[in-house]
């Protein structure tokens, strides 16, 4: 009877706080129509019992008072002084160039010096370094030579210093992100853990590189993301705009740095479709709300990135307008905007004619300049003549001298103009040898013939002549220095000059092959431009008129970007990796030393972080199928493990993509690949792992009865949690730096944890 009367009492006290807080309207006004209903489904009370949509995030609304993933801010705060504090140590040693701290170190002095130069990346990552190392001192004087120059008084810490701060950012990020997806502390401290304690998360960190910076914007759009889905229950409030801003902000920096910022890109982009899928799905709302909606996601997510991306390249073009090594990648039209360049504000004779000193360049993009040089082609390569290449800077062997057929000399007076339909030699200034073409195949294009340097002093053979043609041009039309493409074609054998774009082997010192090709269809490759052209017996004209537009430059500098990342093929002897190489921490990457005397610095991941998240990647769809089959056979779960159950298919699978995304495409990159591009992958593996194995420990009760189930819970925990510390006490020194004895030699700090051959400490 008591507890009869105890329910009645609950339940009439229930009522009458739902009547206490009911609204309550003069029947004069009319009651304003309710907001939409949540688009992804009924509210979280009327959801039948069980349904996982009531606990994935996706559907239920948060509980009045905040964000259901605040929690204590003390693990916070332990992440953020334990990530910082591994990152900054040690942050100036060794004081000298390490790995491709020779490249974006003096990419970053490039910028700080207004010099152009070529670099197969978009511009941000380097303007960021270069930023970093103006205000803190550096002067951009230091030539980054090569690994193993010393620092001395050169202020680099700077550098060092922004890219540490902005690794440190990743594990903060991770915790923050897995906090957000899983509902869970527990998920989230394993995740920052792994990544806090892993010696390659903090090598790669610690230098001069791009990778730390495009780490940083990749993590950042990911936690945007998911923290603008936080804010679906306010669509159109303050802090739904700042996190949707955030995200197409953060893509802009990841592909600003790489264009692997390409694949987070993609990321967010399949999940932003099925967003507004699920929108779309949603009856309550009308069709000009999905309009809003789709139109602020074009607005967020692809005008204000593709504004911030094109931004960059307008600062970057305006601060590098100074002539420098990149000079020979681009365009003539390209080079002319750049102050010390030969073509800036230059002028010379505005028609080639004979007798004239000339620089011919190819119209590919990155075709290179017509070059030739004492060397011969080896045995077994065509004829052994002097080789005949396309070479992509500026060099005095580029230089070619255009004479008549039939004579050496130009007649006395005004030079006659070449015209279309001419019949020239080109005889290469230094070496006085020929512009020559026979038919013996070419070294690299075996269906193209062969293009040699021929001839003493001027005079050789009938394969020396070639037919000048002036595209879309007619018979007697003069040729125009930098505006007219020509063609040249090989008398003898009706060929034409042509650039491949392939990379000669040592022996032709890696310059892009020059062949004759029997293909006659006009491409760029077999387009030509008269570049420099010296005759002091004609007037000259100022070429300030061919100065390209921003458009123009923006579209060219992508084209060589992208066929420069294709083209970076492996070097004899170099170390690469393969994809299949990644995952199982196979191979690291040295940095620095190679001998006992030398600070040696290798990038290796913690062996134990990096197979946790190998067997993470493995447990994970084991997991997911055996929870999809219980679900499906309607077994009785429990609360929890539905709860589970729907984080594991639902945000461990966006994770899993992420995962897929970014280590998926390498398999079919042809390019030269290195054990660093792996890191964007195991963030996402380490996020995962982190969900996985919360799952996996939370399952204890399966086999225990409480309170063992969570003695083995917590057991768990602390022996991954353990592993991951020893482990990283076992191989700190690979990222902080060791001297003395090799790992297999005696007295060794590395004694006895060379655990995989491939290892090279």
């Amino acid at each position: 009877m008591a507890k009869k009367e105890c329910i009645t009492q609950l339940s009439t006290t229930g009522a009458t706080s739902t009547l206490r807080n009911r609204k309550t309207f003069p029947t004069s006004v009319k009651v304003p129509r309710a907001p939409p209903k949540d688009r992804s489904g009924p509210p979280a009370a009327h959801l039948p019992e069980g349904d996982p949509r009531s606990v994935d995030g996706a559907s239920a609304r948060p509980p009045a008072g905040g964000d259901a993933s605040k929690g204590p801010s003390g693990l916070l705060m332990l992440v953020v002084v334990l990530s910082f504090s591994t990152r900054l140590y040690k942050i100036t040693e060794p004081p000298h160039v390490c790995w491709d701290e020779t490249h974006f170190g003096k990419m970053g002095s490039y910028y700080i010096n207004r010099t152009f130069f070529f670099d197969v990346h978009p511009p941000l990552g380097k303007m960021l370094i270069g930023l970093a190392g103006y205000v803190t001192g550096y002067d951009g004087t230091f030539p980054f030579m090569k690994p193993g120059d010393k620092y001395e008084h050169h202020d680099y810490w700077g550098m060092r210093g922004f890219c540490a701060v902005l690794g440190s950012f990743l594990p903060i990020f991770a915790y923050l992100i897995v906090r957000e997806l899983s509902q869970s502390h527990t998920a989230a401290l394993i995740t920052a853990t792994l990544l806090i304690f892993d010696t390659g998360c903090i090598t790669i960190s610690q230098y001069i590189l791009l990778d730390p910076i495009l780490l940083f914007f990749i993590m950042a759009a990911v936690l945007s993301m998911v923290k603008f889905d936080q804010q679906r229950y306010r669509p159109f409030s303050w802090y739904w705009w700042l996190w949707l801003l955030l995200t197409g902000a953060s893509l802009a920096g990841a592909l600003g740095v790489k264009f692997v910022g390409l694949f987070v890109i993609l990321l967010v982009g399949l999940h932003t479709v099925w967003d507004l899928w699920e929108l779309l799905g949603d009856l309550s709302l009308s069709l000009v709300d999905i309009a809003k909606h789709f139109l602020a996601r074009v607005a967020g997510l692809i005008l204000l990135p593709l504004f911030l991306y094109v931004t960059t390249f307008a600062i970057h073009f305006a601060v590098l307008n100074k002539s420098g090594p990149g000079d020979g990648f681009f365009s003539s039209a390209f080079q002319s905007r750049l102050v010390g360049n030969n073509l800036y504000n230059a002028s010379m004779p505005e028609y080639l004619a004979y007798g004239s000193t000339i620089t011919v360049k190819n119209l590919r993009i990155a075709g290179g300049y017509l070059h030739s040089h004492w060397h011969l082609y080896p045995e077994g390569v065509g004829a052994r003549q002097q080789q005949v290449t396309a070479y992509l800077h500026k060099d005095y062997n580029n230089l070619w001298l255009v004479q008549r057929k039939d004579d050496n000399d130009s007649r006395s007076g005004t030079p006659d103009l070449v015209r279309h339909g001419d019949v020239i030699r080109l005889e290469h200034k230094e070496t006085t040898r020929n512009l020559h073409g026979h038919l013996h195949a070419a070294p690299l294009t075996k269906k193209h013939f062969q293009v040699t340097g021929y001839g003493v002093n001027g005079t050789g053979d009938t394969n020396d002549l070639w037919q000048v043609e002036v595209c879309g041009g007619q018979k007697g039309d003069p040729v125009k220095v930098l505006r007219s493409k020509v063609r040249f074609l090989h008398r003898a054998t009706g060929c034409v000059l042509y650039s491949s774009g392939k990379t000669l082997p040592k022996w032709g010192w890696e310059q892009v092959e020059v062949t004759c090709s029997p293909y006659l269809k006009e491409t760029p490759s077999s387009q030509w431009n008269i570049e420099d052209h010296i005759n002091p017996k004609l007037p000259n004209i100022s070429l300030s008129v061919l100065k390209p537009h921003f458009l123009e430059i923006l579209l060219e500098s992508h084209i060589v970007m992208i066929r420069g990342n294709s083209g970076l093929k492996p070097k004899d002897n170099e170390m690469n990796s393969k994809p299949w190489h990644w995952p199982i921490n196979y191979q690291g990457l040295r940095f620095s030393g190679v001998n006992d005397t030398e600070y040696r610095v290798y990038l290796l991941g913690n062996p134990v972080v990096w197979w946790v998240n190998l067997a993470g990647l493995g447990l994970y769809p084991i997991m997911v199928a055996v929870a999809s089959v219980a679900l499906q056979r309607g077994f009785s779960l429990g609360q929890k493990r539905r709860e589970h159950a729907a984080v594991l298919q639902g945000k461990g699978g966006l994770l899993l993509l992420g995962w897929l995304l970014h280590y998926a495409p390498f398999y079919s990159m042809g390019r030269v690949l290195y054990y660093h591009h792996y890191f964007p992958a195991m963030l996402f593996s380490s996020m995962l792992t982190g969900i996985t194995f919360d799952v996996l420990l939370k399952s204890t009760d399966l086999l225990l009865r409480p309170p063992y189930s969570d003695w083995l819970q917590r057991l768990g925990q602390v022996a991954l949690l353990l592993s991951v510390l020893y482990s990283f006490y076992l191989f700190h020194p690979l990222s902080y730096g060791m001297t003395g004895p090799l790992a297999h030699e005696p007295g060794s700090a590395m004694a006895g944890l060379k655990w995989m051959d491939s290892w090279e400490f």
